[in-house]
């Protein structure tokens, strides 16, 4: 199975992902984290997403505050998809990093998912991966009628 890549932009953005690593690992889906900056130490960011491919991964989640421009930096050096998780990191609630991850010129594409949306950001990366994994494709699957059945029973156990 194809690794999933896990890039923050800082250190604090780690409790952001929390949900990240709970549903990558609830899947069974290696992944690696690492903290690179597109501002503070861009070669080796750079470095990381050309390499990314040939070393195993098979999609990019990246997260990032403010100007947010992990998610594009990345997807410039690699034709892996890329995932953005805009992190709410200042006094504009994380629209700035909305802004920043989802506004990518044509032909450098980002998907991008909603602020602090971590957890949806693994799903995005499990999907991707079940195109060609029939396993995880079935463990997805699972997972929705698991969050079906949750909803019948809240439905069944309302006392209005």
């Amino acid at each position: 199975m194809k690794k999933v890549a896990v890039i923050m932009g800082s250190d604090s953005d780690l409790p952001v992902l929390e949900g990240c690593f709970k549903t990558l690992r609830k899947l069974d889906i290696p992944f690696e984290a690492h903290v690179y900056s597109a501002h503070r130490t861009p070669m080796e960011a750079a470095a990381f997403a050309k390499s990314a491919r040939d070393n195993g991964f098979g999609v990019i989640i990246a997260a990032a505050g403010k100007a947010a421009h992990l998610a594009g930096a990345l997807a410039a050096q690699s034709i892996l998809p890329v995932i953005g998780i805009p992190v709410k990191a200042s006094a504009l609630d994380g629209l700035d990093a909305l802004l920043s991850t989802v506004q990518m010129p044509g032909g450098i594409p980002v998907a991008t998912v909603a602020i602090n949306g971590s957890e949806n950001a693994a799903l995005l990366a499990a999907q991707m991966i079940a195109l060609s994994n029939d396993e995880l494709a079935g463990k997805l699957l699972a997972m929705r009628e698991e969050m079906h059945e949750a909803v019948i029973r809240k439905d069944a156990a309302l006392n209005v």
